[in-house]
């Protein structure tokens, strides 16, 4: 991740170079004009072209000593709650998370999907300020205008934000105060998307510059299995001797222990190289506690490793590929 300020539960006030919201009453619920219902069966955000470039090319840090140990186990940064609270579906898609281009088949994603029907509510993540709600007619957070449709961005402490896109309906104004979990929309289909979900992201620093957001799935709080465990997460960080970050294809494989078969697989890509701007460029959350291998293979060579991932922590990993 490319911060870790303790989260202070601090709404900051609404600064004069925001974009002016639609007028909203935050008392009532306003239905926005969105797509219809009936939708595709492909559902997702779809990132027009052109896609401007970043710069960076390089880490600031690495996150674990990859001379010293196999992997590190932290605390995380979990301060975000999920945007959807069960009984609707609160986990991330698999199928386009964040910084992936779906086998090359889409533009790098910037934030993670919720797939939910049409008018599911959607919470806000943290306690904050709302700095805009209402349609996305200006290009003021992405290149393009009405690309997240109807959206609701709120900032938090330690100038961190949270983006709710492709909303039915909003029920905050700009310059109001949220809470953590209060109800803010709901699930739709507007802007640019196939199909009603929730796109979500999480942004740093400069909230309307398109490449400062984090990977979400490092925020958001763990979910728990129907046993009432609580998952892990695992970050990973692919580098060259130079600590540049490098684009590999992974395969993390899940064990209950190590003399057991395999119980689970995941095929990821890391991010695209225009998404690899801070110190990882692989993530997954969610995981059962227990033992995962990680395999990679680069330069002709296989880079294994073996992690663990405990209950409610975050594992990080460093692969330094010669």
């Amino acid at each position: 991740m490319k911060r870790t300020s303790n989260f202070l539960i601090i709404a900051f006030i609404l600064t004069s170079c925001a974009p002016i919201p639609i007028p909203i009453s935050p008392t009532a619920t306003i239905v926005l004009p969105q797509a219809s219902p009936t939708s595709p069966a492909l559902t997702s955000t779809i990132i027009p072209e052109p896609i401007p470039q970043s710069t960076a090319t390089s880490i600031k840090s690495i996150p674990c000593g990859p001379k010293l140990e196999d992997y590190c186990i932290t605390q995380g940064h979990f301060i975000l709650q999920r945007p959807i609270k069960v009984p609707a579906n609160d986990s991330v898609d698999r199928t386009y998370p964040y910084g992936s281009t779906a086998r090359s088949t889409r533009e790098p994603h910037h934030g993670v999907e919720f797939l939910n029907k049409f008018g599911t509510p959607v919470h806000a993540a943290a306690d904050g300020v709302v700095v805009f709600a209402g349609a996305d007619k200006e290009s003021v957070y992405s290149p393009w205008q009405n690309f997240y449709g109807n959206v609701i961005v709120i900032e938090h402490a330690d100038n961190l934000f949270t983006l709710y896109a492709h909303l039915s309906a909003i029920d905050v104004q700009a310059g109001q105060r949220v809470e953590l979990g209060e109800k803010i929309g709901e699930v739709g289909q507007s802007g640019v998307a196939t199909g009603s979900h929730l796109h979500f992201e999480v942004r740093h620093g400069d909230v309307e510059n398109y490449f400062a957001t984090e990977n979400p799935e490092l925020w958001l709080a763990p979910n728990t299995d129907e046993h009432g465990h609580t998952f892990g997460a695992l970050m990973i960080s692919v580098v060259d001797k130079g600590a540049h970050l490098l684009f590999s294809e992974i395969t993390v494989q899940y064990y209950l222990d190590r003399s057991q078969p395999n119980v689970k697989a995941y095929y990821i890509e890391t991010y695209s190289n225009d998404m690899a701007l801070g110190n990882e460029n692989a993530a997954l959350s969610d995981l059962s506690a227990g033992s995962y291998r990680i395999t990679l293979k680069m330069n002709g060579q296989l880079y294994e490793r073996w992690v663990e991932v405990e209950s409610g922590k975050l594992t990080e990993v460093v692969f330094v590929i010669k």
